[in-house]
């Protein structure tokens, strides 16, 4: 089992290197907790993080906190969730102390145009990995492109395609078995 100190450090390894927020912490929580350390497989963390999005608050936070309680209960949790916060934390305070004074810095506004390139990569990269190992077949194809209708056309929250794509993988499963 982890130790508190031992899922603190993680998080706050995973939180200090996740910019561009929950989505593209998931590459960053698949190579540590699922690649390198085993503590999870591919299809648990990916529950985690569907629990974690229809949860409220910070997508990255409620994960941390998930993980964090599966693996070590309540203390595992908050080790989880502080490592998590505490990046951001030192982060934001000394950005916000020397933002101001070089918020039109050139070269600054070139690296925050650099790092969203890279989050938008990152991001790409989770999306094609959950394709590969999510859509395997039609079925699963035809809900995935009913799921982005819905996101797209309609703009409903990330709550409601979790359920609705739920309740149909329940229907289309249950009909299956008749």
């Amino acid at each position: 089992m982890q130790t508190l100190k031992d899922l603190f450090v993680l998080f706050f390894k995973i939180g200090l290197f996740t910019f561009g927020g929950g989505y593209a912490m998931l590459p960053l929580l698949k190579d540590e907790l699922v690649s390198r350390k085993r503590l999870l497989t591919e299809d648990e963390l990916l529950d985690m993080y569907a629990i974690g999005q229809c949860t409220p608050g910070i997508i990255a936070i409620n994960v941390a906190t998930f993980i964090g309680y599966r693996r070590a209960g309540v203390g595992g949790a908050v080790a989880a969730t502080l490592g998590m916060i505490f990046p951001s934390l030192i982060i934001i305070t000394l950005i916000a102390m020397i933002l101001k004074q070089y918020m039109y810095n050139r070269y600054l506004t070139y690296a925050f145009a650099g790092v969203r390139i890279g989050v938008v990569a990152l991001i790409a990269s989770v999306v094609i990995d959950l394709w590969q190992s999510n859509i395997r077949g039609y079925t699963d194809g035809a809900l995935f492109v009913l799921a982005l209708l819905l996101l797209g056309l309609f703009s409903l929250s990330a709550v409601w395609i979790v359920i609705i794509s739920a309740a149909a993988a329940l229907i289309i499963g249950e009909c299956a078995k008749k």
